[in-house]
């Protein structure tokens, strides 16, 4: 059975004053330390999720200008095929038109050349004209004569 004498009341006693000192010695400041430690931690979780706010704002911000970077090099790209395919007709309309001009300075040479064949042959057709005229007539032919018969030479050459 308990024994209730003066040395159990005495331990109890002290076990009061001691937990009533320990609690102004010890508790106290293991209790603030701990309050302390608890408001430092939700500092740098408050702080940390700040930054990874941050962190989220700045990789969503580099997102876009990295999409308007793609997006601007694309324009680029779009432009710089069109100007090239620009300059490309261009290039050949130009070249038609080179060709075009050309082609042109040749058909007037032949025709110019033509002419020139074709006076040369009017001329020493004539000349042939006249000098079988004056054999068949078995006389000189005048220039009258010559360029009659030349005249009509020719017209029936062009005719043909």
């Amino acid at each position: 059975m308990l024994d209730f004498s003066i040395t159990f009341f005495i331990t109890i006693g002290n076990i009061v004053l001691l937990f009533l000192m320990l609690r102004a010695i010890l508790f106290k400041p293991v209790a603030a330390f701990m309050e302390n430690r608890k408001a430092k931690i939700r500092g740098e979780l408050e702080q940390a999720a700040q930054e990874k706010e941050q962190a989220e704002a700045l990789r969503k911000q580099y997102e876009f200008l990295l999409q308007n970077a793609r997006d601007e090099g694309d324009r680029i790209i779009k432009e710089a095929r069109q100007m090239a395919q620009q300059q490309a007709q261009m290039i050949l309309d130009q070249a038609k038109l080179d060709a075009e001009h050309i082609k042109k300075a040749a058909e007037e040479q032949i025709k110019a050349e033509q002419q020139v064949a074709a006076m040369a042959f009017k001329s020493q057709a004539a000349s042939l004209v006249i000098t079988a005229t004056g054999k068949l007539l078995g006389r000189e032919v005048t220039a009258k004569d010559a360029e009659t018969a030349a005249k009509q030479f020719i017209s029936e050459l062009e005719m043909n």
